[in-house]
């Protein structure tokens, strides 16, 4: 599985992180939450993956039985 790539994320002083993928806007966390994900992508050793997941955009399992339904073969 290919690494995630191109996400960053943006603290402010209300509390609140911005999270962008290729910067376009992917995701904002407040309160608890923005404390939880700071507290997971500053321990983990791959932030990156972190973020890909906080976001909803990693691979989710399915992507095998999907290419071999008849409606994606060639």
């Amino acid at each position: 599985m290919p690494s995630p790539h191109g996400f960053r994320y943006e603290t402010h002083s209300s509390g609140t992180v911005h999270i962008t993928h290729h910067d376009r806007p992917a995701t904002t966390l407040n309160g608890p939450r923005a404390e939880q994900f700071l507290a997971e992508v500053e321990s983990a050793p791959d932030p990156q993956l972190v973020m890909a997941r906080w976001t909803g955009n990693y691979k989710r399992g399915n992507e095998r039985t999907a290419r071999n339904h008849p409606r994606n073969r060639r």
